[in-house]
């Protein structure tokens, strides 16, 4: 009982004295310069070693913070926390930055980066097992991504960045809309027709002059022919030959009467 008594004193010793008898983690930076750290995060970062960059990034900041090295060392900490897979430390500098710093002459990019955070925002592990198509995810990232590339060519339409955002908002839009058809098509799947008129018809008037339009117009022959509503299927039909004479679904479906299911 007595060694029981000796162990247990022993334990709150050691809980009371805290840390005590661990040994000290010395931090190497101790007494560096600016430039030196700023030197070591820019190295770490060119190297992809980016939770080292961070920490130096970090402890500039902090030391730092009026230095000739704070601001662009501010951009660099949002790239890095954005390549380690910091999304939202990346998007929180970024908003920062642009706040303190509207005048900067890189904020341009800065705004640049927020769309391309938003942009390639990670699918997740099931989403990479399953190879899971883009179309199928949920919007929010691709509406946040083509939110922040329109605020960039806005303000800044001469941007060396413009050219690609321009780009990658035509890739957006066309995601967007093929989301819409994708849930439309889920819709007619399960027989609800009204919801996919009602998806199909967003996407036509949201988005026009996309790829996805076609699908959606023929998603709408098709609910309308389900819902008995005649004079709304011909107007649908009329517009889909309008735009897409030589659409795939006219000889796969509408003159052959095929059932729509088929050709999906």
């Amino acid at each position: 009982m007595r060694s029981l008594a000796a162990i247990a004193s022993l334990f709150a010793a050691i809980a009371l004295g805290g840390c005590g008898f661990l040994p000290e983690v010395k931090d190497e930076t101790v007494g560096w310069s600016a430039n030196r750290l700023y030197t070591e995060a820019k190295t770490s970062l060119n190297e992809n070693n980016y939770d080292n960059a961070i920490q130096y990034y970090e402890k500039l900041e902090s030391r730092f913070p009026y230095g000739r090295y704070a601001q662009q060392a501010q951009i660099d900490l949002a790239y890095a926390y954005w390549k380690s897979g910091e999304r939202d430390s990346a998007l929180a500098a970024c908003e920062r930055f642009i706040k303190l710093h509207p005048n900067h002459p890189n904020v341009d990019y800065v705004y640049y980066l927020r769309g391309l955070i938003h942009f390639n925002e990670d699918l997740g592990l099931m989403g990479y097992i399953g190879q899971q198509d883009m179309t199928e995810r949920d919007p929010k990232g691709a509406r946040e991504s083509f939110e922040a590339l329109r605020e960039l060519i806005t303000r800044f339409p001469d941007s060396k960045y413009t050219p690609d955002a321009r780009l990658r908002m035509t890739y957006l839009v066309n995601v967007l809309a093929q989301l819409e058809v994708h849930v439309a098509r889920y819709y007619m799947r399960r027989g609800a027709y009204v919801a996919a008129v009602n998806r199909a018809q967003f996407a036509v008037r949201t988005y026009p002059d996309v790829p996805a339009t076609e699908e959606a117009l023929y998603i709408m022959v098709r609910a309308y022919d389900e819902l008995g509503m005649s004079d709304l299927r011909d107007d649908a039909e009329r517009v889909m030959r309008a735009n897409f004479p030589d659409s795939v679904y006219y000889t796969r479906g509408l003159d052959r009467e095929e059932p729509w299911w088929k050709l999906w």
